[in-house]
């Protein structure tokens, strides 16, 4: 389980592998100073030109499966004969000091942290069509060819997953893309449900204010039972 006592906003990103997810969550980090990209692990090994700790942190299996059972992460998944997973500490300290993490995960990633932080925020990250997709999984020249129809065939059960999100963006053209997300996310900052405490002036308070200022005429006392 999640022990959060901050206010800062889990933000679950999800999409199939070719749509821009990584990208997007990238340059929105960029342009802020408040986002943290939280870093997965995995038991898989590294591709082209990826960084441990930056991309991902590679551990073997076994030491993948010692930390399950060590409980030291949030959630975890195997896809395609590999795990991932979220590692937990971090994560809970970024968020009690008021810092928003954004978490690139698979859906069945995403839906593992729906039932553990259901009030986290959910964007799928959607390709235009299926054949620009598939023109940049054949682009990356980092996988076999049957790796690349494994990864095509799967977004097809993955894109059919978009309805269990919060909010569906098209990844037409990355700036578009980078600022829908950046909107998104300034927008949920600002739903009701996430301001814990809205301070104004009831009625009473306001009148018990006039009653004690020795300035304020009996005609000026009118006009306020008037309008309010």
């Amino acid at each position: 389980m999640l022990k959060v006592d901050g206010n800062g906003l889990l933000i679950v990103v999800s999409g199939p592998s070719g749509a821009g997810k990584d990208t997007i969550c990238n340059k929105v980090i960029e342009d802020s100073d408040n986002i943290w990209l939280s870093v997965s692990m995995t038991s898989r090994n590294p591709r082209g030109n990826e960084k441990e700790g930056k991309n991902y942190f590679f551990v073997t299996k076994e030491e993948f499966e010692q930390k399950i059972k060590d409980g030291k992460l949030l959630e975890y998944t195997n896809y395609n004969g590999n795990y991932y997973g979220t590692p937990k500490d971090k994560l809970e300290d970024y968020l009690n000091r008021g810092i928003d993490v954004i978490l690139v995960l698979d859906i069945n990633g995403a839906i593992n942290i729906k039932k553990l932080v259901p009030s986290a925020l959910f964007i799928f990250i959607m390709p235009p069509d299926m054949e620009t997709l598939k023109k940049r999984l054949i682009a990356r020249k980092t996988e076999s060819k049957e790796k690349v129809i494994a990864r095509f065939t799967e977004a097809y059960n993955e894109i059919n997953s978009y309805n269990k999100y919060n909010y569906v963006v098209v990844n037409d053209k990355i700036e578009n893309a980078v600022s829908k997300v950046k909107a998104i996310i300034q927008a949920e900052k600002c739903r009701v449900e996430r301001i814990e405490e809205i301070k104004l002036d009831n009625k009473e308070e306001l009148i018990h204010e006039i009653l004690i200022d020795k300035d304020f005429n009996n005609d000026e006392m009118r006009i306020w039972y008037e309008v309010y």
